[in-house]
């Protein structure tokens, strides 16, 4: 079971893909794109270094996963009802011909109206998900921080065929009244916080979780404290994920 730890510009530096977008993806997998954006009190997006950090992940998000008729994308907010917290939902409608055999003249013409079309969608889902990311919270829901709320909804969209991507804007550090807190008592070790998530994916076990990759897009900068960006709690995340079957988990 592989772990993988990627610098952030792994997922901003997708220049070389760009250029083979609509090459040989007409019959490739849909992707479906799941987001949960942070709006606890713990996580402001009003400061600049996670605002630039955020919105160039949702747009490189965007620009890698929406291409194709079929792809899809969701949004949710993560905060004390975290499973009913859905803000958007929307399906690629643009499509992605087979392009293979095609004359230069008549491949040339397909690739215009494919960027044509999918640049205005993509424009579209870009503007509503930076709308979502600033977005204030300030209802008495922003006082709690249930991100285990939000493995049964990866569960259900995992049902579907195709590429399941989760990303996480988020802080990651639960804070639940009847639950774990990690605001009050973070794992103190890398060993507790692999013994705490044995025990929670145990109460889990009904949600297995093979196909998705997960990022979490952390909100710190390079220089933040290990009491504010504390590794035993995404060492938590990550043994939680893997123990539910995830193959693919990223911290950026």
């Amino acid at each position: 079971m592989a772990t993988s730890f990627f610098l952030s510009s792994a997922l901003f530096s997708c220049g070389e893909k760009e250029a083979q977008k609509t090459d040989n993806q007409a019959n490739s997998p849909s992707i479906h794109t799941l987001i949960f954006i942070d709006k606890t009190a713990s996580v402001d997006v009003q400061k600049p270094f996670v605002a630039n950090k955020y919105q160039q992940a949702l747009t490189s998000i965007i620009e890698q996963n929406f291409r194709k008729a079929g792809d899809t994308y969701q949004i949710y907010y993560i905060h004390e009802n975290t499973s009913k917290a859905r803000t958007l939902s929307l399906v690629c409608r643009t499509e992605m011909e087979d392009t293979e055999g095609v004359n230069a003249t008549d491949l040339e013409a397909i690739k215009t109206s494919y960027d044509l079309s999918i640049r205005k969608e993509r424009n579209f889902v870009i503007q509503q998900s930076l709308n979502r990311l600033q977005a204030q919270n300030d209802n008495a829901s922003n006082l709690e921080t249930n991100i285990t709320a939000s493995i049964p909804v990866i569960a259900k969209l995992s049902e579907n065929p195709g590429d399941v991507r989760v990303y996480y804007l988020s802080d990651m550090v639960e804070s639940v009244k009847n639950g774990r807190d990690f605001q009050i008592r973070p794992p103190k070790d890398d060993a507790e916080a692999e013994a705490w998530a044995t025990a929670d994916a145990e109460k889990l076990k009904n949600y297995q979780l093979s196909s998705p990759e997960i990022s979490m897009i952390l909100p710190f900068e390079p220089t933040s404290s290990s009491k504010e960006n504390n590794p035993t709690v995404t060492h938590y995340w990550q043994k939680l994920f893997e123990s539910l079957g995830v193959m693919s988990v990223t911290e950026m």
